[in-house]
């Protein structure tokens, strides 16, 4: 067999299963390798701030001893002063290198993890879709990136500072006096244990934050959509209560969050404080017993504030690191699912489109549905126009989906140009295919610009000859900026079945050879609907047209019919063929011959 299949997928325990540590870094790896000579600068010059740091103490110890001594002078004092200035001077070059290659390293990482994301999620399938919200996938591109990109720069170079600086303090501090530097570290396995224990509530709390953010982003986001629906009931009071509890919600788990870390700093603080107390008691006993100097006593203070920075860092890049741990699995969930459609590993060539589509014993169930939607399903086409009618849920919409390949079905079972669909890639069916759905789709752009979305070269003339067609030129003409009109969030500003002859416009200016509408007619006008037809088949001829329809006058244009009821294809036939012999079709001609005849005598 030279293709996957389509219909294997991971199993509820396999998405569940917790990835490992090695495989989130596995994610990371290949950025960092490619930004490793500016990383390697970017901790070079950390190091040296480190230890031209670590020098500032020496120089305090020599000028203290000199005092007590004696023997300083105001030339000597002063080039001490001249000495830890140009250290100074230096520390701060040398951070500005540091913060500029390594957290600008991080932002180059959020840029790349978001475009992998973003690209992921394009080769995605309806039934990912159907799972995760809109906001949903916002949390992810946001808060989440945002949290891994703090891990991977301030978190990393806290993590270095801190380890580089405790290291070299402590050395220095042993160099001074082993067993003061023994009491003064004494305290650090509380930090160690202390931070352990509050470590894995951060992680299931940010956790939290993280999904009851997606969440209020998803709700926010449903809400903007449907304003006008929202005015329309006058729900403008329940939309903010419940908006209200939602972020209260993300803001009680965010308290929760703060109050781990509300326990981690002061933590640290108060450890660092113990270790003072310390040197203050043991290490003022071995300056008086003269066992060490009061400059050895000065700079080993000094050196061990200097530890209380990274005892505190040790909090802080805690709570970083798990945050960004908890935001990369997160993403690495999200990315690593897999579509249920899949491409062939061969593609096989030679399509004839002289027979689009053909279905034998095709038989179809959506991923959570219990019950089958499409049941033996067997028909074959040849290039015209055919409608497709039935009632409410008996399979019409679904075939339109499986037609243009949103959802995966069995081998041998659906043929697209006497090609089994699953030996070819998506891209070689979709790009033949245009499709207007029930809900049409528009951006917050241009006229010109929605219509322009399925063929981007698409010249002015091709613009006004696809409006045209859908009839919609004569309506946009009329507006104040023509084809250059903005239309607003999901074409707002428009009426339903503007919107409609919109995204048909757009469909028939992409030129393919299949054209699958939907019920993508229902808001327009049943006369505008025939026109539309005439159009229609001037511009298919030769090519194939699928409507869905319940309309009789739109019907009784097409070359042929399907009927469906509940998933099975129960009929087909010409408009005049159906009127004769099926029920169904017969029950809805009379009801919408007699509603016409009503109309002309009111």
């Amino acid at each position: 067999m030279n293709h996957r299949s389509n219909t294997a997928h991971s199993s509820p325990s396999q998405s569940r299963e917790e990835p490992s540590l090695s495989a989130l870094l596995k994610q990371l790896v290949p950025i960092f390798r490619k930004h490793r000579n500016r990383l390697l600068l970017g901790f070079t010059a950390l190091i040296f701030v480190d230890f031209l740091q670590l020098t500032v103490p020496r120089i305090m110890k020599h000028g203290v001893d000199s005092l007590t001594a004696g023997t300083a002078t105001h030339r000597s004092l002063f080039y001490f002063g001249i000495g830890i200035m140009a250290i100074g001077i230096l520390v701060i070059c040398f951070r500005f290198l540091w913060r500029m290659l390594i957290i600008g390293f991080s932002r180059y990482l959020e840029n790349t993890m978001r475009n992998q994301l973003y690209d992921h999620v394009l080769t995605m399938d309806q039934p990912f879709f159907e799972k995760h919200s809109t906001g949903d996938i916002m949390a992810h591109s946001s808060n989440d990136l945002g949290a891994v990109q703090m891990a991977c720069g301030m978190g990393l170079v806290a993590a270095a500072d801190a380890l580089i600086l405790s290291i070299a303090a402590i050395g220095f501090m042993i160099h001074i006096h082993p067993m003061l530097t023994l009491f003064a570290l004494l305290p650090m396995p509380i930090l160690a244990i202390s931070t352990k224990m509050l470590s894995g509530k951060l992680h299931t709390r940010f956790n939290t934050v993280q999904e009851q953010f997606a969440v209020l982003t998803e709700y926010a986001r449903s809400a903007l959509i449907s304003v006008k629906l929202c005015k329309a009931y006058s729900l403008e009071d329940i939309q903010n209560r419940r908006f209200d509890a939602l972020g209260n919600d993300y803001v009680k788990a965010n308290i929760r969050v703060a109050m781990i870390q509300g326990l981690l700093f002061p933590a640290a603080t108060l450890i660092g404080n113990l270790g003072l107390l310390a040197i203050l008691v043991y290490g003022g006993s071995l300056v008086i017993k003269e066992v060490i100097t009061m400059g050895d006593f000065v700079a080993f203070i000094t050196y061990l504030q200097m530890l209380i920075w990274p005892m505190m860092a040790v909090g802080w890049v805690t709570n970083l690191m798990q945050r960004g741990v908890t935001a990369l699995r997160r993403i690495y969930r999200l990315i690593s699912t897999k579509p249920l459609l899949v491409e062939p590993i061969r593609e096989q060539t030679g399509v004839d489109l002289a027979h689009p589509f053909s279905a034998q014993n095709l038989n179809f169930s959506y991923p959570e549905g219990a019950q089958p939607t499409l049941h033996d399903l067997n028909l074959i086409v040849e290039p015209g126009v055919y409608g497709i009618a039935g009632k409410t849920g008996s399979g019409k919409s679904t075939l339109c989906r499986l037609l243009v390949r949103l959802y995966p079905v069995k081998d041998h079972s659906l043929f697209f140009g006497g090609v089994d669909v699953n030996r070819l890639t998506l891209d070689a069916i979709r790009s033949r295919i245009a499709y207007v759905s029930q809900e049409p789709v528009l951006f917050s752009d241009t006229i010109a610009a929605n219509i322009r979305f399925g063929k981007p070269d698409a010249d002015e003339h091709e613009i006004i000859e696809g409006a045209k067609d859908a009839l919609m030129h004569d309506e946009i003409m009329a507006f104040a900026e023509g084809y250059e009109t903005k239309i607003g969030e999901r074409g707002i500003s428009l009426s339903g079945g503007q919107r409609q002859r919109l995204a048909l416009a757009r469909a028939l200016v992409s030129d393919r050879e299949i054209l699958v509408i939907d019920d993508g007619l229902s808001a327009v006008d049943t006369e505008t609907e025939s026109l539309i037809l005439q159009s229609l088949q001037r511009r298919f001829e030769g090519k194939s047209v699928f409507i869905v329809s319940n309309r009789v006058k739109l019907l009784a244009m097409t070359r042929k019919i399907f009927i469906f009821k509940d998933g099975r294809l129960t009929e087909e036939g010409t408009h005049e063929q159906l009127k004769e012999r099926n029920p169904f079709y017969q029950a809805m001609y009379e009801k919408q011959l007699n509603s016409i005849s009503e109309a002309s005598h009111a």
